[in-house]
């Protein structure tokens, strides 16, 4: 009787151990990291407080055990630039968030209105207050256009330095064809269909490198790469 006495002691011991009361203990901080933080500036732990706030799920001065972390999760999934939430707290009255942030890959501005983002798996996010150098579509384009191939698109110039940093703008015209402003260089490159995207600006990187280099940026007011084995430029 005694050893079963023993035994029950030892089990209530170690589940108050493992869980302990928290009625007395009160928030006293949210620690807040957002991964990726840095890539395009889209959130912050601002935004997330604020996120928290409004919707009166902010934790700090609330009693731990009425924190309601699996609630508090779920509210900042709502976020369209949110991947994913976690939430937890601490026996030091600290409550943890972590947000892995979706990555935003080219913003579409079309001719039909539409302003929104497309991230780097194809969903689209709406327009945002926050600042974003990044590539920019116009023109006419529907959203299974950006889904499909604009999200490629950005995923590789994203991906890609030199291009990342000089391209700008692209225009879409209404056969799908697709037309580049750089940031440096006064002229307009013609890509042509999407098709082998990576080719061409890849003749047009040795062209610009052992071309334009010499001959001056602004020689040119338009180049098209569309064809393949060929460069065919108009002359200022």
């Amino acid at each position: 009787m005694a050893d079963c006495l023993l035994t029950v002691y030892l089990i209530l011991a170690i589940t108050a151990f493992n869980s302990p009361d928290e009625s007395g203990d009160v928030c006293n901080e949210v620690n807040i990291r957002v991964e990726d933080g840095s890539v395009n500036g889209f959130l912050d732990k601002e935004e997330i407080k604020l996120q928290l706030q409004r919707s009166r799920l902010y934790p700090v001065g609330d009693q731990m055990r009425m924190v309601d972390v699996r609630k508090i999760e779920e509210q900042l999934q709502k976020n369209p630039f949110v991947k994913s939430a976690q939430c937890y707290k601490t026996q030091t009255g600290r409550v943890n968030i972590i947000i892995d942030q979706r990555l935003p890959v080219i913003r579409v501005k079309a001719v039909n209105g539409d302003d929104y983002y497309v991230d780097e798996q194809g969903n689209i996010m709406p327009n945002t207050h926050f600042a974003s150098n990044m590539v920019i579509a116009t023109g006419h384009i529907q959203q299974k256009y950006a889904q499909r191939v604009l999200r490629e698109i950005g995923c590789y110039l994203l991906n890609t330095p030199l291009w990342g940093n000089q391209v700008e703008q692209l225009n879409i015209l209404e056969d799908g064809s697709i037309e580049m402003v750089p940031r440096v260089g006064d002229h307009i490159v013609f890509l042509g269909s999407p098709t082998n995207f990576e080719n061409k600006l890849a003749r047009l990187e040795k062209f610009y490198r052992y071309g334009l280099s010499k001959a001056g940026w602004n020689k040119y007011s338009y180049i098209s790469v569309e064809f393949d084995n060929q460069i065919i430029c108009k002359k200022r």
